[in-house]
């Protein structure tokens, strides 16, 4: 009983030491973001968010919205490219009452249920044209005007921003606005693949495989060898997520 409490009492240490705001890593990269975090999240920057799929960039929003003055608003979560096209501007700007067949109330959109609060716009490059345009007059003006609405509305809110798309060639290609890119990319940070920080994984495979005992009620201490060996060899195009799918 010693022995085990003594090995888990360093096992939680070492989680400790490698521990931000629910984001783990042992990588240099990844400890030089979770020490700038605290200094962006003090200011009113729109951040932008730039990683593979599954690196983490929701949860790096969330530390953002957590260590910001703003912590005690709402977090609201936009992903652009998951809406219906017919329904994206009611979903982000609102809608009056009318707009559309049988709606007979006003309709909130994004910017109003997150004011005072932080707004995220995961995968921005999803966003057409038209809404590019729209979303650029509120981060240059703070105010936006919902479908229907006879006056805008003033934004109170912090733009967090994320996307795996490489919007530099998407400017040049004309699929996304010069502008707006400058305008989203004022703090750029940029989210390492799984691939490029090897260290993490027997520490994530840990966490993840304590998180499934208690969760199940098992008592799995670890992985046969030649399990291990897989998982440390893998890939991972699907980062951090493709790990936990797979533990």
């Amino acid at each position: 009983f010693r022995d085990q409490s003594q090995i888990y009492a360093l096992k939680k240490e070492i989680e400790g030491k490698y521990t931000f705001r629910n984001m783990n890593s042992r990588n240099s990269v990844m400890r030089r973001l979770f020490d700038v975090l605290p200094d962006i999240a003090a200011s009113e920057a729109t951040v932008l968010l730039r990683g593979e799929s599954g690196t983490g960039k929701e949860l790096f929003a969330k530390a953002i919205h957590d260590l910001s003055s703003r912590k005690d608003g709402p977090l609201v979560i936009l992903n652009c490219g998951a809406l219906p096209e017919p329904l994206r501007e009611a979903e982000i700007f609102g809608a009056g009452r009318g707009v559309y067949p049988g709606s007979v109330e006003n309709r909130p959109g994004r910017f109003e249920m997150a004011s005072g609060g932080t707004l995220f716009l995961d995968e921005i490059g999803d966003l057409p044209l038209p809404l590019q345009v729209k979303l650029l007059r509120v981060l240059e003006n703070q105010e936006y005007q919902p479908l229907g609405a006879r006056s805008p509305q003033k934004a109170n809110v912090r733009f967090v921003t994320a996307t795996n798309c490489d919007l530099e060639a998407m400017v040049e290609e004309g699929a996304f606005r010069r502008d707006l890119f400058f305008r989203v990319n004022v703090v750029a940070l940029q989210i390492p693949p799984l691939r490029e920080r090897p260290e993490d994984i027997p520490l994530l495979i840990d966490i993840f495989l304590d998180r499934f005992n208690r969760t199940y009620g098992k008592k799995i201490r670890g992985f046969s060898p030649e399990a291990l060996q897989i998982l440390l060899s893998h890939d991972y195009s699907g980062n951090v997520r493709e790990l936990l799918n797979l533990v």
